[in-house]
């Protein structure tokens, strides 16, 4: 069931009306029934991954416990790691390595018979494993109690508002939500409510007017070149931010108004001043599980220099992989690595010369950082969006190729008219970007929907009906679409 679809208007409200109706004891088997139905309605058969990973950890979990010594609960762990990882191999990554296997053998003329699978990658596969493993970990280290009811478990496992495509919560501040009374709050869910309309707004308004553009350049490159490419470049890295931001701003907001709080997503990453400060505002429960799972067991900071800067590259590759099975995601994580460790090695010539300079908290120096941080974003964003390996190339060696586009401003008109919309389409995608980056400014300095809350009633509503008549009016609907995280 997807966020932006008809179903969902008909099935949030319901679910929502039932939860505040029933008894707090009893309103776990609702969000479990919800939840199931909420995955099923992709693919009825993968629910039973769902269950395995939920019934694998909740035992492994519960025998851990049983023991005091941490060797003990080793090899519990490492079936819930093997398990867990193992399914999320199978259907993620098997045909991706079977394949590159098989072209290693072909260059050698050895014969390899091993047959890819034509299996379809379940939903949200790589966002509730990496949930369900994190509390399996927490319990091996003592940082969080083992969970005994198991129908609160599975909630925990397939929250809905939060299954597919995250915020990846903790068990230490989720799982004790479900056993906290929450009683039907009119500011609360106005708030909830609010998000809700906002990631809808980011989404069908934005990401999918700005898709037209990315997919018509990017599925069809030989067609294109300098301009028409940083345009579709360009619109991508804000279609990637507001589809996935959308999705949490729906998911965080559906399920405020039922009383639960997730944690932020994303906090306006395309003003980060560093690339290590981004990766603090992008995909925040994404990048602090691999910190706290793989980037600190390794060793994180805490070892020699250049230990330091391998486990910083091997948790960024890890996390392109995460990504999907593409040699394309697993340059953008090296990428993104090999960004932060050259953003170490060269941190102490930077320094001296802002000394120099004088140039340290000026606003010129932070515009500059803000900018070099965000063309190393949209440069990475290249990869991440081409269909291989050979495409982004293509884009890189020809995004300037015809310089004389960017001084022509006859020929950029041009340019434009062949990007397969209208000119007036196009002047409502920029001004809708520069509207979402104007709502992040206004961010900055506090909440946007409470600073709306003070003002008069006039104004409230004058935003409510923007956004709504944005949603009618202004949405592509002949391509509804999929969220981007959808397949990962």
């Amino acid at each position: 069931m997807l966020f932006n679809s008809l179903q969902f208007l008909i099935f949030f409200p319901i679910v929502v009306s039932i939860f505040f109706l029933l008894p707090q004891k009893r309103r776990w088997i609702l969000l479990l029934i919800a939840s199931y139905y909420f995955y099923m309605c992709w693919k009825v058969e993968y629910i039973v991954l769902i269950i395995a990973s939920t019934l694998i950890d909740y035992y492994v979990a519960k025998q851990m416990a049983a023991l005091t010594k941490k060797a003990k609960r080793k090899k519990w762990l490492l079936i819930s790691l093997f398990s867990n990882l193992g399914i999320l191999f199978g259907f993620k990554y098997f045909n991706f390595i079977n394949e590159n296997v098989q072209a290693i053998f072909d260059n050698f003329n050895i014969f390899y018979g091993v047959p890819t699978f034509d299996i379809l990658l379940p939903v949200g596969i790589s966002f509730y494993t990496f949930q369900t493993l994190s509390y399996t970990i927490d319990v091996y280290n003592g940082k969080t109690p083992v969970q005994n009811h198991l129908g609160i478990f599975a909630v925990y496992v397939s929250f809905f508002p939060q299954l597919v495509a995250g915020p990846i919560e903790r068990s230490n501040h989720l799982l004790p939500q479900f056993f906290v009374e929450h009683k039907f709050s009119y500011d609360r869910v106005k708030f909830g409510l609010q998000q809700m309309l906002w990631g809808f707004f980011k989404k069908v308004v934005i990401a999918d007017r700005l898709a037209i553009v990315v997919d018509g350049v990017y599925n069809n490159l030989d067609n294109y070149s300098g301009f028409s490419l940083l345009v579709a470049t360009l619109f991508f890295t804000f279609q990637i931010y507001c589809d996935f931001s959308g999705y949490s701003d729906i998911a965080i907001g559906s399920a405020r108004v039922m009383g639960f709080e997730l944690m932020d997503n994303f906090k306006r990453p395309y003003f980060s001043k560093s690339i290590s400060e981004f990766w603090q505002r992008w995909h925040i429960s994404l990048s602090t599980w691999f910190r706290d799972y793989l980037y600190i067991p390794l060793g994180g900071n805490r070892v020699v220099k250049w230990r330091w800067y391998y486990n910083l590259f091997i948790t960024f590759l890890v996390s392109g992989f995460w990504h999907g099975a593409n040699w394309t995601f697993i340059v953008w994580g090296a990428l993104h690595g090999t960004y932060l460790i050259m953003a170490i090695g060269l941190r102490k010539p930077k320094q001296y010369i802002l000394d120099l300079f004088k140039l340290n908290n000026t606003y010129a120096h932070k515009t500059y950082q803000v900018g070099f941080t965000f063309s190393l974003a949209v440069f990475a964003w290249i990869f991440f969006r081409a269909n291989n390996i050979s495409d982004a190339f293509y884009v890189i060696s020809n995004i300037f190729s015809d310089i004389g586009d960017y001084t022509n401003l006859s020929l950029m008109k041009l340019k434009l008219r062949g990007l397969g919309v209208s000119q007036n389409d196009m002047l409502i995608s920029f001004g809708l970007i520069v509207f979402m980056e104007l709502y992040n400014l206004y961010e900055r300095s506090g909440c946007v929907w409470k600073k709306l809350g003070n003002k008069p009633k006039w104004i409230r509503w004058g935003v409510y009906y923007i956004l709504i008549f944005g949603i009618l009016f202004l949405a592509p609907y002949s391509r509804v679409s999929n969220f981007i995280y959808f397949q990962f």
